[in-house]
């Protein structure tokens, strides 16, 4: 019974490790994780929705030529529910999100859009305010727009006062008068009539 128990094995004095032959290692490794979709999409293929929070078996691998300040990035495949066709993703830690790469397309998202340009301006509002030149640019640029804005109110106000002194019955008047071109050439031809008619 202790025979079997061996903890320790015999390597022979001519024993030479590196002449082992070397098994033949992928640098991707992949692995079947179980994952819940992270985003709402919709297959390219058969337009299927998938909604966040659906679960999926997904295989996971390493994305080699990127990363973000040493943090690895990670791609999913996972498959659609109703055509089986493959819809990848990625993970994106600068936004804290996922990058739809291919298969689906993300739907839209009005409340992530809102805060990353509240972001950008607050990014914008920072840099403004290190730069003394751009606050002083952006002075001028907000003066130069409310006096456009005061013209345009003016030119506005004269419009409604020419409007308002203007008679409309006396408006109405002229245009029932108005006369037709055919009623002007019918006037023309009797006037040129009559001025032939004394020469007769």
């Amino acid at each position: 019974m202790a025979d079997r128990k061996v903890l320790n094995k015999y390597y022979p004095p001519d024993f030479d490790p590196s002449k082992l032959p070397r098994l033949k290692v992928n640098p991707v490794k992949t692995f079947v994780v179980r994952i819940m979709a992270p985003f709402n999409m919709r297959c390219c293929t058969c337009g299927e929705y998938i909604y966040k929070g659906k679960k999926f078996n997904s295989k996971k691998e390493d994305v080699l030529d990127k990363d973000y300040l040493g943090l690895k990035i990670f791609r999913f495949f996972i498959k659609c529910t109703r055509c089986l066709a493959e819809i990848s993703f990625r993970t994106d830690p600068e936004n804290c999100d996922y990058i739809c790469e291919q298969g689906a397309t993300r739907n839209f998202q009005a409340h992530e859009i809102a805060e990353r340009q509240e972001k950008q301006l607050a990014k914008q509002e920072a840099e403004d305010e290190a730069n003394p030149m751009k606050v002083l640019e952006k002075r001028t640029e907000e003066s130069k727009n409310e006096m456009d804005i005061i013209d345009a109110l003016e030119e506005l106000k004269d419009l409604n006062a020419r409007h308002a002194n203007a008679d409309i019955e006396s408006m109405l008047d002229t245009v029932a008068n108005k006369k037709t071109p055919e009623e002007l050439a019918k006037e023309k031809s009797t006037d040129c009539d009559s001025a032939l008619i004394p020469l007769l």
